[in-house]
């Protein structure tokens, strides 16, 4: 396999994700065995059946809706949530004699994610069109791009934690197939109340992406790496707004085992998953499923299967024994699609009706890993550091802004934003942009515990009535609540000398040369000033006292 080697631990959460399976129809594992990518070659350890190790094969078709405001061959709008049938042309609904008309805008859009993707972008790209019925495709076809597509060839790479550190990160490549412009189809609407199936066509003719990988990955959080990069690629171009919850990114994965030696194993394909968690859980579940099947004396069915996010496993749709035959035949309607560079470009052609692709290349913007060794350079924090700025979306620039605005040095302000306003907004569900403290009140509060006007402990206790949202400044919070620093020393030895006649046994562990017990008395004398002690000065005292 082209790329099978994975991080260890890449396959820790298989174990996991099969026991909370309850309800799916499988067989249950025989026995507890710790399930675990191996880090050189992807290969799970061996079984029961005391054979070679099982090497997983994960591949993806992604497809990414385009950031347009019309459709890819009519001049429908494209909205979310709009009331249904309200967004349906004459082309959309299939009536005879409509004919397509390509958007420039979607083309560019592919073009651009070509290039970022590092493929070679086809000067002569081809339509095609794929029959099959559904009640949501009224034409009977979709129009696609099966023989010759926009972009071929292309590379991703991701970075995965190794044993869940963060500290500890490996960068991996998959290869990009290929990617193709198409139409995407209407939307089922199934009431099983009343038995009946309702159609809603403002999504059918939307343009989407397909992005083909390559089998290189061997677990689901392998896979969900690489989502997530091209998820921040796709949002970072414009050319997708990439929202899993709404259907503008949707992914379909490939799972087999094999031997490592022998030819791969029969695949399953696990449709529309529309989270990148549940993508990790769905192909984690896949693999051990397979796994438990072959180590039973089963059989893997070529089969299409859809993951059950409450049952946390896959379950069967439908099987792919009898190979359906979409009857590719050229789209009779559409010239091929001719693209061309600063060489190829005639002297005397109009720049508006063309692409030229080197002119969408200049003007690519910086990409998510040449962003991260920008903030990695600029502000001096950890490379994975970089890597959680950016998987929030909006965390970079609110760190950014909160840099510009305080004089704490950026090393300090990472931490409290990654530490502490972060686990605030994970604790309560919302985004960056949803935070009831802005980049300028945490800033004025980390001003305040740089000038030594609070301590570190106050400046918790600030943050903690600012998420309140009660529209307060922190100096505000701080004189309410009396969270001033002390600054009489005379009043701070006194406290210290308080503390100290009160720890008789500790005093004598400090003299005896047991520095750590100094700890304890700082700990107390933060308690008996109620956080208003700068720890620094504490120490100094307590130390001039016990050890002078």
């Amino acid at each position: 396999m082209a790329a099978a080697a994975t991080a260890r631990g890449c396959g820790g959460v298989w174990r996991r994700a099969w026991q909370r399976g309850g309800g799916c129809p499988v067989p249950a594992p025989r026995r507890q065995r710790a399930v675990s990518c191996n880090a050189r070659d992807g290969a799970v350890p061996a079984g029961k059946s005391g054979l070679a190790p099982w090497v997983p094969v994960v591949g993806l078709e992604i497809h990414a809706q385009i950031s347009s405001n019309s459709k890819l061959f009519s001049g429908s709008q494209v909205q979310f949530a709009a009331p249904p049938n309200s967004l349906v042309s004459f082309f959309d609904a299939s009536l005879p004699g409509t004919l397509p008309v390509l958007n420039r805008r979607c083309v560019e859009a592919a073009v651009m994610t070509g290039l970022a993707l590092n493929c070679s972008i086809n000067k002569k790209s081809l339509f095609d069109r794929k029959h099959y019925f559904y009640a949501d495709l009224p034409a009977g076809y979709q129009i696609t791009q099966q023989r010759v597509p926009i972009a071929v060839n292309g590379r991703l790479s991701y970075s995965l934690c190794i044993d869940n550190k963060v500290s500890q990160m490996v960068t991996k490549t998959v290869r990009i197939k290929q990617i193709q412009l198409e139409q995407d189809s209407g939307k089922s609407l199934h009431d099983d109340t009343r038995s009946q199936t309702l159609v809603d066509l403002n999504r059918a003719g939307v343009g989407l992406m397909e992005v083909v990988m390559e089998p290189d990955m061997c677990c689901g959080e392998e896979a969900a790496a690489a989502v997530r990069e091209l998820q921040l690629i796709l949002q970072t171009l414009g050319s997708s707004q990439a929202v899993m919850a709404e259907g503008q990114l949707r992914v379909d994965a490939n799972v087999s085992v094999h031997h490592p030696g022998e030819p791969y194993g029969v695949r399953t394909e696990v449709k529309n998953i529309n989270s990148i968690r549940f993508l990790a859980k769905a192909v984690d579940y896949e693999i051990q499923r397979q796994i438990e099947e072959l180590e039973n004396g089963g059989t893997i069915l070529n089969e299409t299967r859809a993951f059950d996010s409450k049952l946390g496993c896959t379950v069967p749709m439908r099987d792919k024994e009898g190979k359906q035959d979409y009857r590719f035949m050229p789209e009779p309607n559409l010239p091929p699609l001719i693209l061309y560079d600063a060489k190829s470009l005639p002297a005397n052609m109009n720049h508006q009706q063309v692409v030229n692709i080197d002119w969408i290349h200049e003007r690519l913007p910086d990409l998510p890993i040449v962003k991260r060794a920008k903030l990695v350079e600029q502000y001096g924090i950890l490379p994975e550091h970089s890597f959680t700025l950016l998987n929030e979306d909006g965390l970079t620039e609110f760190f950014e802004n909160v840099v510009k605005q305080t004089q704490m040095k950026p090393k300090k302000v990472i931490g409290w934003i990654l530490n502490d306003l972060l686990s605030y907004l994970k604790q309560h569900s919302l985004t960056v942009k949803e935070s009831p403290v802005s980049a300028f009140l945490l800033a004025d509060l980390l001003n305040l515990l740089e000038k030594k006007e609070i301590s570190s402990t106050a400046a918790k206790q600030v943050l903690a009535e600012l998420w309140k949202g009660e529209g307060k400044t922190p100096l505000e919070i701080v004189k309410e609540k009396e969270l001033e620093l002390i600054q009489d020393q005379k009043e701070l030895e006194q406290i210290c000398q308080a503390v100290i006649d009160g720890q008789e046994n500790e005093v004598m562990a400090i003299k005896a040369g047991n520095r750590k017990v100094l700890n304890k008395l700082i700990g107390l004398v933060q308690r008996e000033t109620q956080g208003r002690s700068n720890p620094v000065l504490v120490k100094q005292l307590l130390e001039k006292k016990l050890l002078e």
